[in-house]
């Protein structure tokens, strides 16, 4: 079974996203932070939540939360040995190029505009791209 970590502060895309996996069928384990340091406390073990183990084979990351944003979590999650090689895609209502630029040097794997819908999105290659890596 798969493992992915959605990092999202939007309850509805949230639901939009385990929709879609379903949709698709796609055996995985969704877990679910509302933020930044959340995702971290799960990667972690910390602050009373219990690690993702194995490790997620894909995050799905929100880059405008609160507490700590996706530009602030990728920095984190980027600089740590045991996390730096997990694919992270950037789910975002926004399509302008600054937020693409503040975040290509920090290695992501590809953008899809919310909501994610990957079967009609506007970045389908990048949706594309996601199921392939999570039907490997």
């Amino acid at each position: 079974m798969r493992s992915v970590l959605l990092v999202e502060d939007d309850i509805f895309d949230t639901m939009t996203a385990e929709k879609s996996f379903a949709k698709f069928n796609i055996p995985h384990q969704l877990h679910t932070a509302f933020n930044g340091e959340e995702a971290l406390d799960l990667l972690l073990g910390r602050n009373g939540a219990e690690a993702i183990r194995p490790l997620p084979e894909v995050i799905l990351l929100d880059l405008n939360m609160p507490r700590m944003n996706g530009h602030e979590f990728l920095a984190e999650l980027r600089g740590n040995p045991e996390f730096h090689h997990i694919p992270v895609f950037i789910t975002t209502t926004s399509s302008m190029d600054v937020d693409r630029l503040s975040t290509d040097s920090l290695g992501v794997s590809g953008y899809i505009l919310k909501p994610l819908d990957f079967e009609s999105g506007t970045d389908l290659s990048d949706s594309l791209s996601l199921l392939e890596k999570l039907l490997k």
